[in-house]
């Protein structure tokens, strides 16, 4: 495509970090994951990251340090990516799916509210695309019911005047090339309790109570034990070196996001078309620019088409896993605006080499192909 959707901000200081880990020796877990975990929490407010192999892996360690298990519920929402509602059935535990906003494509307070029940024993809020949750609100009517922070998108978006990611109990983040901050593939749980993060760190290297890198800077003979049954979730050093790079250019990546995306605002504002914006509660990143498309306007897959032959590629709006095969049978209430916006928006290209005329030619393919596909 001549406009791709996206395209992860990397140059040649990632490959000079990745080389010299390279060079070190020093390829799996090791110091450089853990200077990462220290930079990356300090950066989103929280006292402890704890770094992992992805964020599937993250969200799944999160419900399994809860507890959750077969017979229990986690409030989740449909609308996103289907390894959040995977996380819950990966610990034996059933997703309730819950309604989200129109504007934001979060939960809201009312929608968790009206999914609770006795079973439940946890809810995840996903910061959608960038966007961030109400969380105080959902906290409210969550009670004692612990909640965990799906921020997979979130890195740099901001929640009541701070990071998010400040103050979560839990939270998991996501630094696939999608998102803004990338090692490839790899993940984070962030917390400000010091247990959890110690238990975290065995549960992701086999439940070993003495890690790799701390029996090598012993200096001498160390017999580990594995205290529980657990996983091998663990980063390795060459994405760690990665992640350092990129989290000093997360600030300067929001910011030029934020322009790109005013941009869009402005070209989209005479065709009428509704696009995501900030919520009156925090700022996004941007992490994906989705734009709803107005009624009466042709299907989802036909613009995506158009657009395509114009050379710009887009995606379908953030899938719904009660639409997926995947989740055929599972009961779930009247999802209306998770199924509109599902099927009826679109992810536009947003990446640091989107110029100001790859904007207009985007707007312009989208406006004309709506016009031309319309009957």
């Amino acid at each position: 495509m001549a406009i791709p959707v996206m395209k992860p901000l990397l140059g040649e200081e990632e490959a000079q970090a990745v080389a010299e880990a390279v060079r070190s020796g020093w390829v799996a877990q090791g110091p450089r994951v853990a200077a990462f975990e220290e930079a990356f929490a300090a950066r989103v407010g929280a006292a402890h990251g704890v770094a992992v192999s992805n964020c599937t892996t993250a969200l799944h360690l999160c419900l399994h340090l809860l507890g959750i298990g077969p017979g229990d519920e986690v409030v989740v929402p449909s609308l996103s990516f289907i390894a959040t509602a995977n996380s819950v059935r990966h610990c034996g535990g059933t997703p309730v799916f819950a309604e989200v906003d129109p504007l934001t494509g979060n939960l809201t307070a009312e929608s968790v509210a009206a999914a609770l029940t006795p079973a439940t024993k946890a809810v995840m809020v996903v910061h959608q695309g960038g966007v961030p949750a109400d969380v105080a609100a959902i906290r409210a009517v969550a009670g004692a019911v612990p909640v965990v922070e799906d921020a997979a998108c979130a890195a740099g978006s901001t929640l009541d005047g701070a990071p998010v990611g400040s103050g979560a109990l839990l939270a998991a983040w996501s630094f696939h090339p999608r998102k803004l901050l990338t090692t490839g593939e790899g993940g984070m749980v962030t917390t400000d309790d010091a247990e959890w993060a110690a238990r975290l760190r065995r549960l992701r290297e086999h439940g070993m109570n003495v890690s790799a890198a701390d029996r090598h800077a012993a200096g001498g003979a160390v017999i580990e034990s594995y205290v529980e049954t657990a996983f091998n979730y663990r980063m390795t050093d060459i994405q760690a070196a990665m992640g350092l790079v990129q989290l000093r250019r997360l600030d300067g990546m929001v910011a030029q996001r934020r322009e790109l995306a005013a941009r869009y605002h402005e070209l989209l504002a005479p065709a009428g078309l509704r696009a995501v914006t900030d919520p009156a509660h925090g700022t996004t990143n941007y992490q994906s620019f989705w734009v709803a498309l107005p009624e009466g306007a042709p299907a989802q897959a036909d613009v995506l088409a158009a657009l395509a032959a114009d050379g710009v590629s887009a995606r379908r709006g953030i899938m719904a896993a009660h639409l997926e095969p995947a989740y055929a049978g599972h009961p779930h209430p009247p999802l209306p605006v998770t199924e509109e916006l599902a099927t009826r928006s679109l992810i536009l290209p947003l990446h640091h080499e989107l110029t100001e005329a790859d904007q207009r030619t985007v707007v312009d393919s989208l406006v004309r192909a709506l016009e031309l596909v319309s009957p």
